[in-house]
């Protein structure tokens, strides 16, 4: 496969990013969401910066971007990360290119923590985290229901080397 293209995510890609969001929540393991945001609510969740799309052959396959953990000031470097990709491209490596764009663009925008919350189930979302220099803090049992089962979720952080 060809390495794709890392851009910014722009408002025009909505429709592609919400089609394979709509993939991931499809899966039951990617995230408690049920059904996708419209673009206003997607947009005034995540932080503006770093937001990436990954393109092949002209056509976004992935994205990548970050919700701040809290309104609080002291948490302003603290962010939770989000990666989904398309599942006719998946385990083909752009998930690591993708996170691996979010992280070197996340710590250049001044964030320092980088967590992911992961269902368990999601083994190859825990890999890419782990290889990515996240590691495992935790695990929330019995966080929320989705679809009426109780889940657990495997918290991840991964902290800039840049900090003391």
């Amino acid at each position: 496969m060809t390495r794709p293209a890392v851009r910014d995510l722009h408002a025009e890609d909505w429709p592609s990013v919400a089609a394979i969001y709509a993939e991931g929540i499809a899966t039951g393991d990617a995230t408690f969401e049920t059904v996708v945001p419209g673009w206003e609510a997607w947009d005034a969740a995540h932080l503006r910066n770093p937001r990436l799309a990954a393109l092949l052959g002209g056509r976004v396959v992935g994205w990548a971007a970050l919700t701040p953990v809290s309104s609080r000031c002291v948490y302003a470097g603290v962010a939770e990360v989000s990666v989904y990709v398309a599942r006719d491209v998946r385990n083909r490596g752009v998930g690591r290119i993708l996170l691996e764009g979010l992280i070197e663009r996340a710590e250049l925008g001044g964030i320092w923590t980088l967590q992911a919350g992961i269902f368990p189930e999601n083994v190859a979302s825990v890999r890419l985290h782990e290889r990515s220099g996240f590691r495992v803090v935790g695990t929330r049992e019995r966080l929320g229901q989705l679809h009426g089962r109780w889940r657990d979720v495997r918290l991840l952080e991964r902290r800039s080397p840049t900090i003391g």
